[in-house]
């Protein structure tokens, strides 16, 4: 039965006694997923790997392959410190695009740039993450956008993080500056 008691023994707990661990943490030793996980409000890492796999792969798609490559050789820190094989991998892993076939068109592509239906605008690039995102209701397109953004920008050079602004449409490169 719900309403039955079977361990009598367990002291109770006042949930505003707990200290929530992601808020205790100062945000320079987040690790990148916890990063994103924070900001965008994703209830664990693996949704904010999913999430992230997504604007990366949107992103890569408004550049040249000489661009995302230059990206990716600045993105080799560690995702996260973890035990869990799905969880171990470096930022980069996350940048390159799983699947063989997507990654073998986007390097004999030219850049997605411009309005649609030919390019990304900024409501495509917004609706492509939402929609291949799988987001939840609870968070919105832009937040986790610019909490992936955010966490990207802190593994990267200046010089690299100019360069993605430059690629990016209008309403998402002002995420990116937000961010």
């Amino acid at each position: 039965m719900p309403d039955e008691t079977f361990r009598k023994n367990v002291p109770e707990i006042d949930p505003t006694e707990i200290e929530d661990s992601r808020t205790a943490i100062a945000d320079e030793h987040h690790s990148f997923l916890e990063k994103v996980m924070v900001k965008s409000g994703f209830g664990d890492l693996y949704d904010a790997r999913d999430f992230t796999e997504v604007v990366f792969r949107v992103m890569r798609d408004l550049m040249t392959r000489e661009a995302i490559e230059r990206v990716e050789s600045e993105l080799h820190q560690e995702a996260v410190p973890t035990k869990e094989k799905a969880l171990q991998m470096e930022v980069a892993d996350l940048w390159k695009d799983t699947n063989p076939i997507v990654g073998f068109l986007s390097r004999i592509r030219q850049p997605l740039r411009g309005p649609a239906p030919i390019g990304i605008d900024s409501n495509l690039f917004l609706t492509r993450v939402a929609n291949e995102g799988a987001l939840p209701p609870t968070i919105q397109a832009e937040q986790g956008v610019k909490a992936v953004f955010a966490a990207t920008k802190d593994q990267l050079s200046e010089e690299r993080i100019q360069e993605i602004a430059g690629w990016l449409p209008d309403r998402i490169r002002e995420l990116w500056e937000q961010a």
